[in-house]
C-alpha cells in the first residue's frame, strides 16, 4: 500500500499531483540517485514527509527535523525522535532535505544551521515555470489540471479522446494540453504540446493522429495530460471513444479518470459464461507496483487473489479476472484493492467477436452508514435518486445492479422507479435489502414496455443503511447484432429547492444544484461509416411538487468554439428524451462544426443528467454517463 494522502480538503490532493506528475517524478528519481547511501536528515514544515516517503521510498531519512518546540523529542514516526532543527549542525547527517518546493526561503531558513552540510529541497523536481500560469502560490490546484487516460493504437482498435475548452467559462484566457504517451512497458512514447487558442473550442486527441505524427509501433498504454492555463477547477473532463478497427465492430466509450488514487474501486463485473473480462491495471506512478500488492475479491467476501507480477513504473497490464476466479460469473461483482497505486482503472468484457470497454468506480473509505438517510424531511421527498436509461424494450435489454460503493456499507435498501418518457410512473418494485455480497441484476426490459428511464431510491421498510453514495452499474445489449455497453454512477438529490449537506450539488457553487451544462460531442466518419452521437436526457426529481417542464436550450458549436445554431426542448419532470443532433440540426450546419464539434446541453430551470454515445445505424452503440462543467 502507498502511504500517501491523495485527496482531502486541506489540500493533500494538490501535493500528491504536484510530486507524482511525470516530471516531478523525474526529477525526484535524480534525487533519490544523489541522496542514495546517505545519511539524511529531513525538514518537514509542512507535513510532506508522508506522501514523499510513499512516492519515493528509495528516501530514507535518519533524522527528523522540527521547529516546533513542543514536537521536540517526540516519536518520528520511523523508530527515533524528532530533534530540533536549530541543532541540524550536529547532528551526523551529511546531506539535508526541506520538504518545500520554496528554495530560496528553505536556504535563507537554514543556512545558519546546515554547518556546511548540502541543502536539497523539493524545489528541485519544481515544474518549469512555464507550466506555472499562478506563481504566488506552487501548490495553487490550478497549476495541477491533470489526469490521466487510457491510450491504444492497434490494427484492432484506436482511441480518441474528446473534450472542450470549458476553462474559458471561469475567465482562462490562454490555454495549452501538455501531452505525455506512455506505452506498455511504462517508457516515453511521446511528449509534445496541443494548443488551445479558441474559447469553447473542442479539443480532439486521437491515437491514429498521434501514431502518424510522431512515427509511432501500435501501443496500449496510457497517457498523461495536464491542462497548462486552466482557471475555475482542476478537473480535467472527457468522454473517451475506442473503436475496432480492419472489420472489428466493437464501438464503445468510457471517461475521465478520478485524478487521485484509491484504496478500493468497485463496480468490476464478473464474466459471463461466454465473456472474457480483462482488468487493464495502469500504474499511476513513478514506483513500482510489489507483486501482490494489488487484489481482487468478490464483493462482501474475503477471498483475496493477487496479481503476483510486479508492475513497473507507469507500466500497463492485462489481469485476465476469470483466470483469477474460475468459478466467479455474472452477476457477481468484484471489488479491487488496489493500495493507491491507481487511478480509476478500465476494464473490457471481450463477447462474442465484440469487446466493450468501462471503468471502475472509487469506493470510499470516508463514508459510514448514516441514520440522518432513514429521516430525512419530507422536503426532499424521495432523496438520493440514481436515474439511468431503459432502452427501448423491443430493440434492446436492459439490466441494472446495484453495488456497493463504500467500504463500510454492509446493505442496500432498494427500490426501482419506472417512468415513461413523458414522466408518468410505470410503476415501483421493491428490490429488499440487498446484502453487500448480492449477485443479483433486475431485467429492466421485463419490467417496462415501452422506452423511458428507472431510479434507484434508498427504501428502508425492511431496515436496511445508506451512507448517500448509492451506485448502480448498467447493462445493454441490442437483441438483433448482440452488441452491447455498459456503464455505472452514482446517485444524487436531484431538483428540491431545499438541501441537505451538499446536495443537490452544482458543478459552479453551493448547493442547491438547479441548472445544467452538459457536453455532448458529434459524431465522425470512421473508416467509411458514419457515426452519430445521441444522449439520453433525464430529468430526475427527489420531489415533483412544484417543478415545471424544463427550458432546455441545446448550443451546436462548431470545433472552433464558434455557436452555430440554437434549438429549445422541454422535458417533463421525472421525463426523458432520446436526444439525436442530427435530427434537430440541419446537415449543413452539422458539417460546419466538424468532427470537433459539440452540443452544450444548458437549462437554467433544473439540472438534467444524460448518457451519451455513438451509434451506427445497423445496431453498434456505445454508452455512457456525461459530464458537465
Amino acid at each position: 500500500m502507498l502511504d500517501i494522502k491523495t485527496f482531502g480538503p486541506q489540500g493533500g490532493n494538490v501535493l500528491y499531483k504536484a510530486l507524482s506528475h511525470p516530471l516531478a517524478v523525474d526529477a525526484m528519481k535524480q534525487l533519490e540517485q544523489t541522496l542514495n547511501g546517505r545519511s539524511l536528515a529531513v525538514y518537514d514544515p509542512e507535513g510532506y514527509l508522508p506522501t514523499v516517503r510513499g512516492l519515493y521510498p528509495a528516501i530514507r531519512p535518519s533524522v527528523i527535523l522540527t521547529h516546533d518546540s513542543e514536537q521536540v523529542g517526540q516519536p518520528d514516526g520511523l523508530g527515533g525522535q524528532k530533534q530540533a532543527v536549530v541543532h541540524l549542525a550536529e547532528t551526523e547527517a551529511e546531506a539535508v532535505l526541506a520538504l518545500s518546493f520554496d528554495h530560496d526561503r528553505m536556504r535563507s531558513r537554514l543556512e545558519g544551521f546546515l554547518g556546511g552540510k548540502p541543502l536539497h529541497t523539493l524545489g528541485e523536481a519544481r515544474l518549469p515555470d512555464d507550466f506555472l500560469p499562478y506563481r504566488r502560490s506552487y501548490l495553487d490546484r490550478c497549476n495541477f489540471a491533470t489526469n490521466f487516460a487510457f491510450f491504444r493504437e492497434t490494427e484492432q482498435f484506436s482511441t480518441r479522446l474528446v473534450t472542450a475548452n470549458y476553462w474559458s467559462n471561469y475567465g482562462a484566457a490562454e490555454l495549452r494540453y501538455w501531452l505525455r504517451l506512455f506505452d506498455g512497458t511504462g517508457h516515453v512514447l511521446a511528449e509534445w504540446f496541443q494548443e488551445v487558442e479558441d474559447a469553447d473550442a473542442g479539443v480532439v486527441i486521437d491515437s491514429r493522429t498521434v501514431k502518424e505524427q510522431f512515427g509511432l509501433p501500435d501501443f496500449v498504454g496510457q497517457l498523461f495530460i495536464h491542462v497548462i492555463g486552466a482557471k475555475g477547477h482542476d478537473v480535467v473532463k472527457y468522454a473517451l471513444d475506442s473503436f475496432g478497427r480492419n472489420g472489428d465492430p466493437s464501438l464503445s466509450v468510457t471517461h475521465d479518470a478520478n485524478a487521485w488514487p484509491s484504496m478500493r474501486f468497485a463496480t468490476l463485473p464478473a464474466p459471463d459464461a461466454d465473456e472474457t473480462v480483462r482488468l487493464w491495471v495502469q500504474n499511476s506512478h513513478g514506483t513500482a507496483i510489489p507483486s501482490g500488492a494489488i487484489t481482487l475479491n468478490p464483493m462482501g467476501e474475503e477471498d483475496h487473489r493477487a496479481v503476483e507480477q510486479v508492475i513497473g513504473p507507469y507500466e500497463t497490464v492485462a489481469v485476465d479476472v476469470g483466470a483469477l476466479f474460475p468459478d466467479l460469473k455474472w452477476p457477481a461483482q468484484l471489488e479491487l484493492r488496489s493500495g493507491r497505486h491507481l487511478v480509476r482503472p478500465r476494464y473490457e468484457v471481450v463477447q462474442r467477436g465484440r469487446t466493450r470497454i468501462a471503468h471502475m468506480n472509487v469506493e470510499r473509505a470516508d463514508l459510514l452508514p448514516d441514520p440522518a438517510i432513514r429521516t430525512m424531511s419530507p422536503l426532499l421527498g424521495r432523496g438520493f435518486v440514481l436515474p439511468f436509461p431503459v432502452l427501448d424494450p423491443a430493440v434492446h435489454t436492459s439490466f441494472v445492479q446495484p453495488t456497493p460503493m463504500s467500504e463500510s456499507l454492509k446493505s442496500l435498501p432498494m427500490r426501482l422507479d419506472l417512468f415513461d418518457e413523458a414522466g408518468q410512473s410505470c410503476g415501483s418494485h421493491f428490490l429488499g435489502d440487498l446484502p453487500r455480497n448480492h449477485q443479483g441484476a433486475v431485467a429492466l426490459h421485463e419490467l417496462m414496455d415501452q422506452p423511458g428511464h428507472a431510479e434507484l431510491v434508498y427504501d428502508f421498510r425492511n431496515g436496511g443503511e445508506g451512507d448517500g453514495w448509492p451506485h448502480a452499474l448498467m447493462r445493454y445489449r441490442h437483441v438483433g447484432t448482440d452488441h452491447a455497453a455498459e456503464t455505472s454512477f452514482g446517485g444524487h438529490i436531484f431538483n428540491t429547492m431545499m438541501t441537505w449537506r451538499n446536495e443537490p450539488q452544482s458543478y459552479a457553487g453551493p448547493p442547491p444544484g438547479l441548472t445544467t451544462r452538459l457536453f455532448l460531442k458529434l459524431g465522425q466518419q470512421l473508416d467509411g461509416v458514419t457515426l452519430r452521437s445521441f444522449c439520453h436526457l433525464i430529468y430526475p426529481t427527489s420531489l415533483r411538487d412544484g417543478r415545471q417542464p424544463s427550458r432546455t436550450c441545446l448550443h451546436l458549436h462548431a470545433a472552433n468554439g464558434t455557436e452555430l445554431a440554437q434549438e429549445t426542448i422541454s422535458i417533463q419532470p421525472s421525463g426523458s428524451w432520446l436526444l439525436k443532433p442530427h435530427e434537430l440540426f440541419d446537415a449543413e450546419l452539422l458539417q460546419r462544426a466538424g468532427e470537433g464539434g459539440y452540443v452544450l446541453i444548458r437549462d437554467l430551470t433544473c439540472r438534467l443528467f444524460g448518457y451519451h454515445g455513438l451509434e451506427n445505424g445497423v445496431g453498434s452503440f456505445s454508452l455512457d454517463h456525461m459530464f458537465g462543467f
